[in-house]
Order: structure tokens, then sequence, then C-alpha cells
């Protein structure tokens, strides 16, 4: 089987990330993906765009090198009703969203609090994914959030950048966890690079590393097949 798509990557407009939207397309092109998705950074993350760049995306081809490109944002979980920091009208623009977490603009709270922020960015028609719930600076119940990412129709992400970071606290095992109890509710998850230069693009290094270990199921790894990893997400859209 083979990877078709990366659906969480930045680019310069990120204001932390080093490549141009053409730089990231031909990258994905050169490792045979079929999809690559870009999601900068919302508005309350230091240095990244404002909400005018979200607005004008419509005048980006949706098709480079013989990829499509699917555009969109990473946003920020602000508080512990999964609040986010851009607009419904605005989300409903976009390509693809991520929801995350991220330890400069969010305060940790108890395992229950953290899950209800989760739970409410899950809850939002605008979220179609959850960027890196693997961090135990963040404790998460994992068995409350795959249940919810079957009922609400949001892929949890198996995010690459994440098991290679120092700051994150046992990323592995808790995507194991995770994993394990994906395998158990038959809920798919969806493989990120998340990848900030273009040399990340499409690497899968650790990720697939953990799948393998865990022995979770291919099927359930929409990365796979681009056809599934559309429809799934056309019927996320489809509740709101």
């Amino acid at each position: 089987m083979k990877i078709e798509l990366d659906v969480h990557t930045h680019t310069l407009a990120s204001g932390h990330a080093y490549g141009t939207i053409t730089e990231m397309a031909k990258a994905a092109s050169e490792k045979g993906l079929k999809i690559l998705g870009i999601t900068e950074h919302s508005h309350f993350m230091p240095g990244t765009c404002d909400d005018l760049y979200f607005m004008n995306l419509g005048v980006v081809p949706r098709e480079a090198f013989g990829v499509k490109l699917m555009l969109g944002v990473e946003l920020n979980i602000m508080d512990y009703k999964g609040t986010v920091d851009l607009p419904g009208w605005l989300l409903k623009r976009l390509d693809l969203r991520i929801a995350s977490i991220h330890g400069n603009l969010y305060q940790s709270g108890t395992k229950q609090e953290n899950t209800n922020a989760i739970l409410g960015a899950m809850q939002n028609p605008g979220v179609d994914i959850i960027g890196h719930p693997d961090d135990s600076n963040f404790p998460l119940d994992y068995e409350t959030l795959v249940q919810a990412s079957k009922e609400y129709h949001t892929l949890l992400e198996v995010n690459n950048n994440a098991m290679r970071s120092a700051s994150r606290k046992h990323v592995r095992e808790n995507i194991a966890t995770m994993l394990k109890l994906c395998e158990r509710y038959d809920v798919p998850v969806i493989m990120d690079s998340d990848a900030h230069h273009m040399v990340d693009v499409a690497n899968f290094e650790h990720t697939i590393s953990i799948v393998e270990e865990t022995g979770f199921p291919k099927e359930l790894v929409l990365n796979y097949s681009a056809e599934k990893f559309e429809a799934y997400l056309a019927s996320g859209r489809a509740r709101g």
C-alpha cells in the first residue's frame, strides 16, 4: 500500500515554516502524493497570517505538479470549551480545518478539562481533524476521545513531527494507546507529517513505525487512499 496524502503542513505564511506553496507542492509531487494539505496556523499563533490570508485563498489554484492542493487552517483550541480562533463563516470557505492544542496559547488543566476542550472542538462542524492529541503535558482521556471521534466524524491525527519533539511528553505511548482504542472501536485515523519545510513533506518515519508496532489495521489509516479520505471528509462536512 502506498501513501497518497499528507494533509497537515505549513508554509512561510505560518511564520515559523520555510517553504512556499509552490515548493511544498513540488516536494509532494516528487514523493508521489495525490493530495497535499497546507494548513497555516490561525491568527493567535505569533507571527502567522491574519484572517485576510484565509479569506483570499480562493485565488490559489488547487492543483500543482499533478498534486491536488487542499488549503486550510490549523486552529488553536483556546479554552476548556473547545473554542477555536476563526469564525464559522470563514471555516466553511476552507478545504481543511485542523484544531490543535498549543502550549503557548492554552493553559493545561485537569485530564477532564483538557478532554472537554478537545470534545468541544470535535463537536464544532467547522473542524475536520484534531491535531497531535498526544502530549502528556495536556493529559487526555483517550477512550472518550476515540468514541467522540466516531460519533462526531472528526479524525484523530498521528503526528510525525510530534513524535520527535523533545518538549512533548510520552507521545509514543499516548499514540499507541489511542491506536489500540481506535482499532477496538473501528475508528479511522490520519497520519500527518506536520512539515514546516519541504524535506519533511510525506515524512512518516515515526508514524508508520508506531502503526506497525501496534499492529494497527492499514485499512483504518486514511493516508493509503485519497478517495477514501475525501469521502470521509465529505461525510463529516455533511453534519454541518
